[in-house]
C-alpha cells in the first residue's frame, strides 16, 4: 500500500488531469491530446514523468528514478520533486538526503508552492553536515538540471517537432488538417489547430501554461529558512545526456 507521502506525489505526477486542472482555455479533447503517444513523443518531459509514475506504482523504483531523472533533464519540476523524494527515502538508489534537498530546491525553482513547502521541510531536517554537503552539490546539479540548462533542451524539441510534423518551416497549420488519436471507443479526429495549440508548443506559452497550473494547486503554510543561494556553474556543452 502506498504511504500518504507517496500518494501526495503520485497525485501531483498525473500528467493530463493535473495540467488541465485550472486551464481556463481547456477544450474537451485536450486530455486525449496530452495523453496520446504522438504528443508525448514530442514532450519528453511529460512522457518521462508518466513512465516514471507507472514504474513507481509497479514498484520498479530503479526504473522510476531513471525516468524521473530523464524528465528532470527536460525541466519537468514534478519529476525533479520525485527524484528528491526517492533519494530522501532511499528508493531506487542509496539514501542521500543532502542531494535530495538540492533536487527539491530545483523543483521549487519556479516557486511552485507545494515544492517550496517540501524544500523547507527537508532543510529543517538536515543536520549541519548535510546542509554543507547540499550546498557543495548544488552547483553541479543546477548546471545540468536547472532551468537555465534544461529549458532550452525541451524548447528545441518543441520547435523542431512542430515544424517537422506540420511540414511548414514557419509552423503554419492547415485548417483542414486532422489528426487521429486513440479514444475510449476507437480513434477520434482532432483538429490540427487544437493539437498544435500555442500553449502546448510555443515555449513561452508552454511554461506559462504549466506555471499557472502548478502555482494554483492547493497551497500550504511555508516557513522559510535562512538558506544560502546555490549558484550554478556554466553548463558543459559536451554534457547533453541525463
Amino acid at each position: 500500500m502506498l504511504s500518504r507521502r507517496s500518494l501526495f506525489f503520485i497525485t501531483l505526477l498525473s500528467v493530463a488531469p493535473t495540467l488541465l486542472a485550472v486551464d481556463k482555455g481547456y477544450k474537451k479533447d485536450d486530455e486525449a491530446i496530452i495523453g496520446s503517444q504522438s504528443f508525448l513523443a514530442s514532450h519528453p518531459d511529460l512522457r518521462s514523468r508518466k513512465l516514471g509514475m507507472e514504474s513507481y506504482l509497479d514498484g520498479d523504483y530503479i526504473e522510476a528514478l531513471r525516468q524521473f531523472r530523464k524528465g528532470a533533464y527536460y525541466a519537468d519540476k514534478p519529476s525533479q520533486a520525485m527524484v528528491a523524494d526517492m533519494l530522501w527515502n532511499g528508493e531506487g538508489a542509496a539514501q542521500d538526503r543532502a542531494e535530495a534537498y538540492v533536487w527539491m530546491d530545483m523543483a521549487a525553482e519556479r516557486l511552485y508552492i507545494d515544492f517550496v513547502a517540501k524544500r523547507e521541510q527537508y532543510w529543517a531536517q538536515l543536520n549541519s553536515t548535510q546542509r554543507a554537503q547540499a550546498l557543495a552539490k548544488g552547483a553541479g546539479l543546477y548546471a545540468k538540471y536547472g532551468d537555465a540548462a534544461a529549458k532550452p533542451r525541451i524548447e528545441r524539441i518543441l520547435e523542431r517537432d512542430r515544424r517537422n510534423i506540420t511540414g511548414s518551416r514557419t509552423g503554419y497549420v492547415s485548417a483542414n488538417l486532422k489528426i487521429q488519436l486513440p479514444g475510449p471507443n476507437g480513434y477520434i479526429d482532432i483538429d490540427a489547430n487544437q493539437f498544435y495549440q500555442e500553449k502546448f508548443w510555443q515555449p513561452e506559452q508552454y511554461w506559462q501554461w504549466q506555471s499557472v497550473t502548478w502555482k494554483a494547486l492547493p497551497a500550504g503554510t511555508v516557513t522559510t529558512s535562512g538558506l544560502k543561494a546555490v549558484e550554478a556553474t556554466p553548463k558543459d556543452d559536451n554534457d547533453d545526456k541525463p
